[in-house]
């Protein structure tokens, strides 16, 4: 009967290690310190970065200003915090965002506190890299080719997206490392190209540093706007704990020792891409900046066109960063759920239903497949490149995803966790540091979504769906 039972756990395990090793997050643990620090300065340096002189000329220097910095050092505090209790529970690694939560709050609290937050966060910066990737191209067409004819921005984000339809089928975040390396070098290109032709362009004789809109609440709500929008700048906490997965750890050098390392010298990479962008950006151009500074600037042409094709580059591997957690979950609730066996066909099908277009993968494929079931496991993920067709509206998008999931995520939710799991004592300085950014986060995540949804809104108004 022993014996019986022990083949029986045996079996068990086994069959639990073969899924392990074919889920996305835990099936290759040999990544470097390196490969840390280019999937978070990947993760981190995106889209927000171009919105950030829109949004200093919206909160002004002095709130502009202390935002920035103060955000800087809280999310690098609170990434500290996740690095350092990846290993908290002795023998056992969380390996995803989720785990950690349930470590915290319970199996069940902890997937309903987690799950929602961190998927809205991983598909909403989805949505907005196709934005941004689709209206990157179209920039590029535009100053390359002025007098061809105009091509509707919803067939350059279908051209973005049908990158991903290959991409998307890499198995894990070791196998991108090639991808996310020369996305993190883009990231540092552009954001250096978008400065340096600021200041080469130098102060606007008409600048005006004064309010962009006409009415106080015109005001008050591109105000929220702009915490969002610093809010989505920083964004790379959702995806740490699954990156640092892909390191090895063992009880002489913990795999919290390369990574935070690999973090650190990604915090410095952020800082040289968002200060200079920033602040320059504002004192340029004023309150005349777009929401994506690329889009100010129009000369030299061929320099901001290649600005443009190199964030077309960085929001190509950011898409996949981010999309990546997503892929896990959803291939975790198919495989260890549903019961379905780990298969390259299974996957292909997932991850080309998550990037857009499934119905021609269903007609073919749902001889094999219960369609119910597999509807009812994808429900959770939005078809991103649709969204972004229906609602490219950049500016709104990153007010609204920033205060709404990005600060709960990245401001607070970690220093929760930290002093549930930790328990410092009441009134030190660990307690007093985490409740002040717990406070920070709370304001920004119920502020910053009035003025996004607003801002969405008034360009709704104007839009043209399909266009």
């Amino acid at each position: 009967m022993r014996n019986n039972e022990r083949s029986a756990g045996e079996i068990s395990a086994a069959k639990q290690k073969n899924v392990d090793d074919w889920l996305p997050i835990t099936s290759s643990r040999n990544a470097k310190w390196w490969y840390s620090a280019f999937h978070n300065v990947t993760a981190m340096v995106g889209a927000g970065v171009l919105s950030l002189p829109y949004a200093m000329s919206n909160l002004g220097w002095g709130p502009g200003v202390t935002l920035m910095i103060m955000s800087w050092i809280i999310t690098l505090y609170t990434l500290w915090q996740m690095v350092e209790m990846h290993e908290i529970i002795p023998g056992k690694r969380l390996d995803r965002y989720h785990e950690l939560g349930q470590a915290a709050f319970g199996e069940k609290l902890g997937l309903w506190i987690i799950v929602p937050q961190q998927l809205i966060v991983e598909v909403g910066v989805d949505i907005v890299y196709m934005v941004t990737g689709g209206q990157s191209l179209q920039k590029v067409h535009e100053l390359l080719c002025s007098d061809c004819k105009d091509i509707k921005t919803t067939y350059w984000i279908m051209i973005f997206a049908s990158v991903h339809f290959v991409i998307s089928h890499l198995p894990n975040f070791n196998s991108m490392s090639v991808i996310s390396v020369a996305a993190a070098v883009m990231s540092l290109s552009y954001s250096t190209i978008a400065w340096g032709a600021t200041v080469h362009k130098g102060v606007r004789p008409d600048v005006d540093y004064s309010s962009r809109a006409s009415t106080t609440p015109g005001n008050v709500f591109n105000f929220l706007n702009a915490l969002g929008d610093v809010a989505f700048a920083y964004a790379g906490h959702n995806v740490v704990l699954e990156i640092q997965a892909t390191i090895p750890s063992t009880p002489e050098v913990p795999s919290k020792v390369p990574m935070w390392r690999g973090v650190v010298v990604a915090y410095i990479i952020v800082a040289i891409c968002y200060f200079p962008v920033a602040f320059l950006g504002y004192w340029m151009f004023g309150n005349s900046v777009d929401d994506n500074i690329l889009m100010t600037l129009e000369k030299p042409v061929w320099l901001i066109a290649i600005a443009n094709l190199f964030v077309v580059v960085h929001v190509i591997g950011s898409y996949q960063i981010f999309a990546m957690p997503v892929f896990d979950m959803l291939e975790t609730v198919l495989v260890k759920k549903m019961n379905f066996d780990p298969s390259f066909k299974l996957r292909f099908i997932t991850r080309s239903l998550y990037v857009g277009k499934s119905h021609a993968l269903l007609t073919r494929y749902s001889y094999s497949i219960h369609l119910s079931d597999l509807f009812l496991a994808l429900d959770c993920a939005a078809v991103t490149m649709f969204i972004a067709i229906c609602i490219p509206f950049f500016g709104g998008l990153l007010g609204f995803f920033g205060g709404f999931a990005f600060a709960p995520t990245t401001y607070f939710l970690p220093c929760i966790i930290w002093l549930t799991l930790k328990k410092p004592k009441k009134f030190s300085l660990s307690w007093i540091i985490n409740w002040f950014c717990i406070i920070v986060g709370v304001m920004l995540t119920v502020l910053a979504p009035i003025g996004g949804l607003r801002t969405i809104i008034v360009s709704a108004k104007t839009y043209k769906f399909f266009s």
